[in-house]
Order: structure tokens, then sequence, then C-alpha cells
């Protein structure tokens, strides 16, 4: 009897040999045997593409063929799959992925601003050339969270998503919580170590972490890529009293994304809420990622992992190779892309109660005109707590009842009008988790 032909050897292009991407070379390189034995075929690199081919990366990369195009790159006849780690929602990382898949390529992309803007077509594209288009690496770094959805959690209907997908922003939040430090010195101390992007407000502006929960959603709800419709709030206004009075309430603030389809829509939202420190993710220290995905059968599971970095992500690149390499083929947001729905945003977020802080001046009736305020706006106040103050100004902490962030926002509109409200007011979600 004849044995099966082994099939050949499933050969690379690279394009980007930044963090990432020697980090994928050195998992080829390392560890040839094992993924041989795991694919059932080699792994092999043909080709690589990055801007500069004589710096010095700590890597080899003799063995391969130099492309200075990443587009000559896609249309190699020794490359079957293309790994995208340039970067980019627009440029050469989407000419890249476009050729690529036109020419019969499958495409592993770690670019989550390219799949939140062109998500939708790219994986159309794949579909209609019958390739595949993956990308765990852009989502939550080394935690295998799209797998586990598409795969693991395909027998459930998702009821909500959620998570601190910004490694940069949790360390912040817990350094400050942790050394008493406030944000601005939390933040200069994250720059010099190399953790904040070029342009730091794609960290801290909840930009980076609302691409990863827009493909979240997309997966979770079986609905187009929606990331303009993901509510951003960044971390730049919370202060050293907001994490300690959060923290003597038994809260922690974290930089929270939250996907849920309602009566009234799906709601995206990337803001700083609070969230008890008992729960899982009122632990969460450092730069580590967790998501939630709460499923109608399998209840709540919790994913926690590393965030990013060379080893992390590179396993996450690899962990899609594999898989192409193994011939598993699913559509890109784990059903035909023609079939995602266009569903509308929710205006209305879901009820819950907020954290609000607030400088008063010190004079009769200020606490009542306060009151009738969130009265006439529709919140009720659940607890009140005023501090130590000077001769003029009285800080005043708020608990509310549930309320729409549509409520909360009137009355902070109104706060403003009131003649007794001193500076601007802080207003936070209390995730119920």
């Amino acid at each position: 009897m004849s044995t099966p032909s082994r099939p050949g050897p499933l050969r690379l292009g690279i394009a980007g040999l930044g963090t990432v991407g020697v980090g994928v070379v050195k998992i080829v390189a390392q560890h040839a045997d094992l993924l041989a034995l795991r694919a059932g075929r080699p792994i092999t690199i043909s080709a690589v593409c990055a801007t500069s081919r004589t710096k010095d990366r700590g890597i080899d990369i003799a063995p391969y063929a130099w492309e200075d195009d990443p587009v000559a790159l896609a249309r190699r006849d020794d490359v079957d799959v293309v790994i995208e780690l340039m970067g980019g929602e627009n440029g050469a990382a989407k000419a890249l992925v476009e050729t690529a898949l036109t020419h019969g390529k499958d495409v592993v992309t770690a670019n989550k601003a390219l799949l939140a803007r062109h998500g939708n077509a790219l994986a159309r594209l794949a579909e209609t050339n019958g390739r595949t288009l993956r990308f765990e690496a852009a989502v939550a770094g080394g935690i295998p969270v799209i797998k586990s959805m598409v795969e693991g959690l395909a027998g459930n209907r998702v009821k909500r998503v959620m998570g601190v997908m910004n490694g940069t922003c949790n360390y912040i939040l817990t350094r400050m919580e942790s050394a008493g430090l406030p944000y601005d010195v939390v933040f200069e101390e994250a720059r010099k170590l190399g953790y904040l992007e070029a342009d730091p407000n794609l960290d801290v502006g909840g930009i980076d972490a609302g691409h990863k929960l827009s493909l979240l959603s997309a997966i979770a709800f079986g609905t187009a890529v929606d990331f303009d419709a993901v509510v951003l709030q960044g971390i730049g206004a919370i202060s050293i009293d907001d994490i300690k009075l959060a923290r003597d309430m038994g809260y922690s603030i974290k930089l929270l994304g939250v996907a849920q389809m309602t009566g009234r829509g799906l709601e995206q939202r990337m803001t700083p809420c609070l969230v008890p420190e008992t729960h899982p993710l009122g632990q969460l220290q450092g730069g580590t990622n967790m998501v939630v995905v709460e499923g109608d059968s399998v209840g709540q599971i919790v994913l926690r992992g590393a965030g990013a970095g060379e080893g992390p992500t590179a396993s996450a690149v690899m962990g899609d190779v594999m898989d192409i390499a193994r011939g598993l083929r699913l559509p890109t947001f784990g059903q035909p892309a023609d079939t995602l729905t266009e569903a509308p945003a929710a205006v209305v977020g879901t009820g819950a109660s907020w954290y609000l802080r607030m400088t008063l001046l010190d004079k009769p009736g200020a606490l009542a005109k306060i009151a009738t305020i969130l009265g006439d706006a529709g919140v009720s106040i659940d607890r009140m707590r005023q501090y130590s103050h000077d001769d003029a100004h009285a800080p005043v902490l708020i608990v509310t009842h549930k309320a729409t962030s549509d409520d909360i926002a009137l009355a902070l509109a109104r706060f403003g009008e009131s003649g007794v409200v001193v500076g601007q007011p802080m207003a936070l979600r209390i995730e119920e988790v």
C-alpha cells in the first residue's frame, strides 16, 4: 500500500522586520522541526521586505530573498502566505494585502488599524479569490481570543465582549494606583520605557484599543466592522484623586472596551470605567491584556495574557500560519463576509451607575443645586460624600443609581451653567462585570 505523499513546504513572505517580524523569523528558524511535526509540512521563509536591508536586527536574513517593494513580495511565485507586519491603515500595507489576495496568496496580518478601516472589503476580496485572511495578532497580542471566539465558542450566541486591550493604558493606570503618582509623571515614564506609540494618542486616546474592539464586535455579533461607531474616551483626564477615590469604594479604573447588542442596536465603547477590584479585570496589572466573553451556553470566560511584545505577538502570527499549513480555511470574521449585517449604532447606551467627581464653591445651597440638576436630568443619587476642603472649594463625590450616558451628559452640561461647579467634573461609568 502506498503512503500518502507529504505536502510541500508552506513558503512565507514577511513584509516588515520590526519587533514582531523579527520574532516570527526567530520562531521559524528555532522551531523548524516542531512546526513541521505539528503542521504536517515544513514551514519556510522565502523572502522578506523592510525599509532597510542593512539594519542590524540581531537575526540573519541572508538566507532569504530581499524585496525593496512590498507589492513585489506579494507577487512572488515562491510565496504562499504573505505576513503583513508593516502597520498603517492605508498606503503600502493596504496595497500589499490587496495584491497578495488577488495573486492567490493567503494573508496573515497584525494590523488592527487596516482591518478596522478596510476589514469588510478585504474579507470579501479574500473570499472572492478563495483565500484566507487571518489576524489573531491584531487583537490582544498573544491571547488567542479570535480563535477562541470563531472556533471554541462557535456554538454560542455572544451576549457581551469586554476587556482591557491596551497594555500601555493599563500600565499607566495601575502604576498611578500602586505608586500614587499623577498621570503626567507616569505618562512620561511610559514614554521613556518605549511603551507609547509614535503618536501617543493612539494609546492613551483609546484609538488602538477601539480598533481591536470593532474587530471583536464583528466576530461576536456577525456585523460589519464599524470602527466609526465606537465611542472613544481616553485616560488623560484621570487624576490621582480618581484613582484613590475609586479604590476607597472597592473599584479600579480601567480603559475598558465593551460591545453588546441591545434593542437599540450595537453598543461599542472604549472608555475609562470603574470595575470591582475583586473581578479579574480589576486585578489586572501592568501591560497585561484581558478579554472577557459572555456566551449564552458557556457563560463568562476570561482570557488573559501578554498584549504586545516580540514573542507574544509573533506567537499569534504563527498560530494563524499553522492553521493555514494544516488546511484550516475559515471566513475572516467567522462567517461569510456577505452575511455580515449593518447593525445600527446604539445611540443611547445601556444604563449603569456612575461615579461623579466635582469641586463646588463652598457656599450655601451648592449641593442642593447639584442634586436638583441631577434630578431634572433623570439621574438619582445613590450616595454622596464631601471631602475635606478649604474656605472656598468643596470636593464632592457622587455615585448615582442607573442612568444612561445621555442623562449624565445632560447633567454635566447643566453643571457648567450652575455657577457653583469649579472646573470640569469627572464622570466615569461603573461597569457591571
